[in-house]
């Protein structure tokens, strides 16, 4: 072999790469210490970008289509080599393929709980989960950012930084929306559209990419805000708290079970309750003035007069007079209950008490009542 077919065979003539994987963002021809004949044809395949990089310098840039390289269609690569006699020579760069297409199903979610204030519950931590989809936009900017000379950079070795950085902004953009927790469930598409407005022109600037969509799966919280919003709804699915209370006492009664005994207790309550109500309003009423000086009762404990001296003699005591008011706790002890079921008796308006401050007092007539299911 001559001299002349061994510097041939060292010539680059055909650069061209067909990705055969899913997760390659970008790709650096292997030369093997070649040079790039003069007149060498350069494939680029549709999502692909190809871009020069000669003596550190990014040069050219291809899009898509057949290219012959000449000094007529690489003008920044010939500037940068300094060849100004009709590009007739040889020449080394580092040819970087860039994968523009869609990559898609991207997960990202957050690894710690993020801590956000809400009006229904005050601060709570928050979980949240969901994909994004992306794509390279600026391909020197993220050879000069992200890949470097990495000459096979896949998307495992970038997913970390992604994810940090989309968390970030998310934390970020869901305080400032102030939504609900509650609420963030019937808000997921206008949060994710939202956010991409706020994570694109971080993405393009700093690394070269562009995020298309960002999806938000699930917000969560913690177990015990769970639970918290569990006895909530089962209390709004229960209604009226009497009804409820019947209705367990009468199935107790029907399976006559060992609680069936127990499950009688309220209604127990509720007419030991009934009774002292009547002896209240009949110590409450005006007694009758005392007979006279000088008036003789007659000695027959039937008569009138007996009856109206046996009724003067019963004043009722102011303390048997007072009003019997009980606190959400107590009221609870006497029907058998949490106290944060009273409580939210008495937020729904189906027990009238009185707040006073920060504390509700709830009085005997409007505990009898709300038995009475009035």
């Amino acid at each position: 072999m001559n001299l002349f077919n061994i510097i041939k065979n060292q010539l680059i003539e055909v650069i061209e790469w067909t990705d055969d994987s899913r997760d390659t963002l970008s790709y650096r021809w292997p030369d093997d210490d070649k040079e790039i004949k003069n007149g060498a044809q350069l494939i680029v395949r549709e999502s692909q970008q190809v871009q020069f990089v000669a003596a550190g310098q990014y040069a050219d840039l291809f899009g898509p289509g057949k290219h012959t390289l000449t000094t007529e269609n690489v003008p920044v690569l010939s500037t940068i080599l300094g060849w100004k006699y009709g590009f007739q020579s040889p020449f080394k760069c580092d040819v970087y393929y860039i994968n523009t297409r869609l990559f898609t199903g991207n997960k990202w979610g957050t690894s710690n709980p993020v801590l956000m204030r809400d009006k229904d519950f005050g601060v709570v931590r928050i979980r949240a989960f969901g994909s994004y989809d992306f794509r390279i936009v600026e391909p020197a900017k993220f050879l000069k950012e992200v890949a470097g000379t990495d000459q096979n950079f896949r998307l495992d070795e970038f997913a970390d930084t992604m994810r940090s950085r989309i968390v970030s902004v998310f934390t970020e953009a869901l305080a400032k929306a102030q939504v609900p927790v509650l609420d963030v469930a019937t808000r997921y598409s206008d949060l994710g559209d939202a956010l991409v407005q706020i994570i694109n022109p971080a993405m393009v600037d700093k690394y070269g990419i562009e995020v298309t969509t960002f999806v938000l799966e699930n917000v969560s919280v913690p177990p015990e805000v769970e639970e918290a919003i569990d006895k909530r709804s089962s209390m709004s699915a229960i209604g009226n708290l009497n009804d409820y209370v019947k209705y367990q006492m009468g199935q107790a009664m029907t399976n006559g079970s060992e609680g069936a005994a127990a499950a009688t207790i309220p209604a127990t309550m509720a007419m030991g309750f009934g009774m002292a109500q009547e002896m209240m309003k009949q110590m409450q009423q005006p007694a009758a003035p005392a007979p006279a000086f000088g008036v003789q009762v007659s000695g027959d404990a039937f008569s009138p007069a007996a009856a109206q001296a046996g009724q003067a003699v019963q004043v009722p005591s102011p303390a048997a007079a007072g009003l019997q008011v009980y606190t959400p706790e107590q009221a609870a002890q006497v029907l058998g209950v949490e106290a944060a079921d009273v409580l939210a008796e008495l937020e729904a308006g189906n027990l009238k008490g009185r707040k006073i401050g920060t504390n509700w007092r709830i009085a005997q007539a409007a505990l009898d009542e709300f038995l009475r299911g009035a």
